[in-house]
Formats: structure tokens, sequence, C-alpha cells
């Protein structure tokens, strides 16, 4: 029996890993040894935004797959220290999942390695045996490293149930399998300018054919992320863009991530899409200061009072 809340809970669907981030102290050089210091943090995408939205006070619940290892102890145990509940999440035998990435100088990606991701096991079967649990949301947030067929099934129930359903891309990889997936009814697609090419057929070649080619498919919005360019919100009415406040950028892990809290804790509180945006680009500058996927260092009400600190009218 799950006990519905005062408000119920925005339960993201998808990976958790743990990120090892490998910083260069000098240019990257290929074939040979490079300097660099290492930071270990708690990470995956439907994690952070499940562990940042609860620092945030909003309630969550974390379906996601750990390994029965002291990494997937130590995950469980960082996610549920932050308010996350872990209710329908699986524990399978074997190694967590884990991110290795490798930072150039200026906090940007110059590689990564993913290993022992297990986000098959997060099957239409397994998700069916919690759907009282999925009847609570608010929101449903999956990240596309979950299979196809499980985020299809989630739009299935999103539909049947009028409960929103938003896909977070993720990367190139994992979002190349979504270009031939049903959409219609999405609530909300996240790409940045890399992953929405990717989405959409060859035919789609600039950015307004490719957003107009989701908008045909059914997705109702399309959040387009430009990096220090900011980012724009389409659907078939109107479309709201807002410039990215300018910043130093410590490391660059979780950016994406963090608008999308910032972003679902603004519906949380009933805001308009600008103010949506304001919120999610405030967080992502936040996070993108800080070393690591999460900006530990806010809560929900220091968050609010920072949105006029970058957007001043």
């Amino acid at each position: 029996l799950y006990i519905c809340n005062m408000s119920k809970p925005v339960i993201c669907i998808g990976a958790s890993f743990v990120d090892e981030l490998f910083h260069a102290t000098e240019e990257m050089m290929l074939a040979t040894t490079n300097e660099a210091r290492v930071t270990k943090t708690a990470g995956g995408v439907s994690r952070n935004i499940s562990h940042q939205l609860a620092l945030l006070g909003v309630p969550v619940q974390l379906i996601s797959v750990f390994g029965n290892d002291s990494d997937g102890d130590w995950l469980k145990k960082v996610s549920a220290d932050a308010g996350v509940q872990l209710d329908a999440s699986i524990t399978k035998s074997g190694l967590s999942g884990k991110y290795t990435g490798i930072l150039n100088v200026d906090g940007s990606l110059f590689s990564a390695f993913l290993t022992n991701a297990a986000n098959h096991l997060i099957t239409p079967e397994h998700l069916s045996k919690h759907k009282d649990l999925l009847q609570t949301a608010s929101y449903l947030m999956a990240d596309a490293n979950i299979n196809v067929d499980t985020a299809d099934w989630l739009l299935g129930f999103s539909i049947e149930t009028g409960i929103p359903f938003i896909i977070e891309p993720v990367s190139v990889p994992p979002a190349r399998k979504y270009r031939d997936a049903n959409l219609i009814g999405l609530y909300l697609i996240t790409p940045n300018e890399d992953e929405l090419p990717v989405l959409c057929s060859e035919k789609a070649f600039f950015t307004q054919q490719q957003v107009e080619e989701l908008l045909m498919r059914g997705v109702q919005n399309i959040w387009l992320h430009n990096g220090q360019h900011g980012s724009a919100l389409y659907n078939k009415e109107r479309s709201v863009t807002l410039h990215a406040p300018s910043i130093e950028v410590v490391d660059c892990t979780g950016a994406g991530d963090g608008s999308l809290t910032g972003f679902i804790l603004g519906k949380h509180l009933g805001k308009e899409d600008i103010d949506c945006l304001k919120l999610a680009h405030t967080l992502s500058a936040e996070i993108l200061q800080v070393n690591g996927a999460i900006a530990t260092h806010l809560d929900q009400k220091k968050l609010l009072g920072l949105v006029t600190k970058y957007y001043p009218h």
C-alpha cells in the first residue's frame, strides 16, 4: 500500500551510477599519461534529478537498478539520505553501474565510459507490478538509458492516467534509440543541439524542421538546450526562449539534469513556462559552479531567491 502524500511525488525512472570524474590538470594528450585529480560522486541522470528534487523539497520516488556491492549500498544510502524514496527500485547481483568521465582542463567532457549499466532490468513487467505507486505521481520522468519498450509502456500509462511523462535524452547514443519510437502524447522531451538531430529522420536538417518533425510525431513540448546560448521551449502554439547567464564553469557534469530539475520544480509550484525556464537556468548555473552533479548548497527557498541574481528584470 502506498500512502499518497499531501503533494504527489515526481517519479523518476532510469539510471543510478557511481560517477568517477578525472579532471585533467593540463591540456589532454592522446596515447600517453595525463595528470589528473579524481572525484567520486553519486550520479546517473534519474538519480541526480530525484536527489536534487528531494533537496528542493519535492516528494520523489526513484525506480532504478543498483548492484548488490558496496557501490550499490552507497548509492542507495546517498539517495535515501537526501530524501529519495526507493520503493520500486531493483537490486541485482553483481556490480553497480559506473560512469567514468574524463574532463578537460576547462571542465568540459573529453570522453566518458559507462560500465555495468543494467537499465534493461527496468521492464514493462516490473513497472506493471508497481502501477499503484505510479498512479500516485504528479509527473513521470524517464531518462533515455531505459529501453524503448519500457518508455513506450510509460507513455501508454501516461495517456491512460493523464499523468504527464517527460523523456530526458541523456546523450547521443541513448537518444538515437528513440528515432523511430512512438512519441504520440509525450508531454516533454529535453534534447540539446547534439541529441535533437538523432531523434529525427535524415530529412529534417535544420533545427526548425527537427522541432516540427517531433511536434508532428505527437510530442507536446520540445525543450531545446543550447549550452551557453540558453534554451527554447517549443509547442504547437508558441516558443519561449531564455538566454543563459554567463558564469565561470567548474564542472559541466549534471548541468542538464539540473535544468530539468529546476523546470519540474517550477511546474510543481504551478509556475508559468518562462518562470520554469528561469528556475531551470538558475539551478543549472549553480551546478556548473560546483564539483559533481548536485547543488547540495541549495534548498527551495535559496534557489527561488537566486533567480533574480541571474535574471534581474
